[in-house]
């Protein structure tokens, strides 16, 4: 008698297991564990037949538009519960996160994607700036202070940025949530989603928070994301590494090194 359960059979001549290499490995909850945090290879060396794992690709947040900033959108999340393998080798890419608008007055870059097989994470929208609206991305970016709308996510990966408002920009869209709307202050970035696939409750891809001439700035979305800074002189929050949070918007700042996306992330998990 054959019995397939969570990529594993059992049978009269023992138990087939998957074993696998690549990234880092650790080991929680009688599984094993495979965190990628820069580009690699997962090699799979043995599976049984309809093998599953569980997966889950961040891609890298976008980068903070350069004045009037609206919070940069986070890295697109996939998760799939049963990713089906074989034994082969499999490319693993990390997308790095979007740069901050170079000078005054210049939007930032999307981030880049994060692969793993048919699971294409899409990188963040950049946050919006005085004169030129946010990007579309995994989450969408923010729009700056000058009244510009917030930019939309990619379906099944994020969501949209905020609305500006006033001196405000808006908040970026994150994995969870939109991006807040600009009212009082500037808007928050949208909160990610939180998963144990690494074996403790992590929270991945949380927008950027807007930026602000005077008051409250918006904070980043939990998930890495950014705040936002407040009048000339004030320095905006990146994006935290292998989350793929979105960038804190800029006010006015053409020096400042702050407000980049955070790098994304691949988990790979199966029982072990």
């Amino acid at each position: 008698m054959i019995l397939a359960s969570h990529g594993l059979i059992a049978s009269s001549g023992g138990v087939v297991k998957i074993t696998a290499t690549g990234g880092t490995i650790t080991y929680s909850g009688g599984r094993t564990i495979h965190t990628f945090t820069s580009s690699g290879t997962f090699t799979v060396l043995t599976a049984p037949l309809a093998a599953t794992v569980e997966a889950l690709v961040v891609a890298g947040g976008g980068g903070a538009g350069n004045y009037a900033g609206g919070g940069a959108g986070a890295g697109g999340l996939l998760y799939d519960a049963a990713k089906s393998i074989t034994a082969t080798a499999y490319t693993i890419t990390i997308g790095s996160g979007g740069t901050k608008g170079a000078i005054s007055g210049t939007i930032g870059t999307n981030g880049n994607n994060s692969v793993f097989n048919t699971l294409i994470a899409t990188g963040g929208g950049a946050g919006g700036t005085i004169s030129i609206y946010p990007a579309i991305g995994g989450s969408g970016g923010g729009g700056s202070a000058f009244l510009e709308p917030g930019a939309s996510g990619t379906s099944g990966q994020g969501n949209a940025g905020g609305n500006a408002g006033g001196s405000g920009g808006g908040g970026g869209g994150g994995a969870g949530a939109v991006g807040q709307n600009a009212g009082g202050g500037a808007g928050n970035g949208g909160n990610g989603v939180a998963y144990s696939i690494s074996g403790t409750s992590t929270y991945y891809a949380g927008g950027g928070g807007g930026s602000i001439g005077s008051g409250t700035a918006g904070s980043g979305g939990l998930g890495g994301g950014g705040s936002g800074a407040i009048g000339s002189s004030g320095t905006a929050g990146s994006g935290t590494s292998n989350t793929g949070g979105g960038g804190g918007g800029i006010y006015y700042s053409d020096v400042s090194p702050q407000g980049a996306g955070g790098s994304g992330i691949v988990i790979i998990s199966y029982p072990t």
